[in-house]
């Protein structure tokens, strides 16, 4: 794939240095030439400097061949606009972009462009980790409505049916025991130490984490 990265600070320069692990062919943007100092010494792709909100560099980037954009600096108003512009004059097929401060993620739904909140997701799986370490999110889908999750069956649902627990709280993605996973019908005892990978909103996971706790539907 042809991807352009805009901006090369933290975030952006991981993202460049992963896809071009990958093979893709990655140019990275930044108006700063110190930036492209985060980038590792293998990184295959090409760099520019400059104004990204010129047309004249966005072509240069190869942005009327690109199969992605990424907009990930430090401004959620660059970002906006950057992503508008791939998305609405060039028809880039994927633009991604990064919220930076949470209060501005309203910009990126009034302009229909998908957006990644690192502050928001970081916050939210500290919290997870905090109020309970027996469950753990491994997966985010878009950003954050539904997540896959990690649940260590405790004693108090031993020998209770995977339906009694899961309800109308989650999905199961699988069981796993003894080492070996499973797609098991939802009439299946679960025993103490399985562990179930499940998908599930916020609201929904809430709901089960409540369940888990005292042993009966909540």
């Amino acid at each position: 794939m042809n991807i352009i990265v805009v901006g090369c600070g933290r975030v952006g320069a991981q993202l460049a240095n992963r896809l071009s692990q990958k093979r893709h062919h990655v140019t990275v943007v930044d108006v700063a030439p110190s930036a492209f100092e985060n980038l590792d010494t293998g990184f295959r792709g090409r760099t520019l400097e400059g104004d990204v909100l010129t047309q004249d560099l966005l072509r240069r980037a190869g942005i009327e061949q690109a199969d992605a954009l990424a907009a990930v600096t430090n401004s959620d108003t660059l970002n906006v606009v950057v992503g508008r512009i791939a998305h609405t004059l060039f028809n880039v097929p994927s633009v991604v972009c990064r919220n930076y401060e949470p209060r501005y993620r309203s910009l990126y739904d009034t302009f229909n462009l998908q957006e990644i909140s690192s502050a928001l997701w970081g916050a939210q799986r500290m919290e997870e980790m905090l109020e309970d370490a027996s469950l753990r999110t491994v997966f985010s889908a878009g950003d954050g409505e539904v997540e896959v999750y990690e649940v260590m069956i405790p004693r108090l649902w031993h020998g209770r049916s995977l339906k009694d627990l899961l309800g109308d709280c989650a999905c199961l993605v699988a069981l796993t025991r003894a080492g070996k996973a499973a797609l098991p019908p939802l009439d299946t005892p679960l025993e103490y130490g399985d562990i179930l990978h499940l998908s599930a909103t916020l609201e929904g996971i809430e709901k089960l984490r409540g369940r888990l706790v005292q042993g009966k539907e909540a």
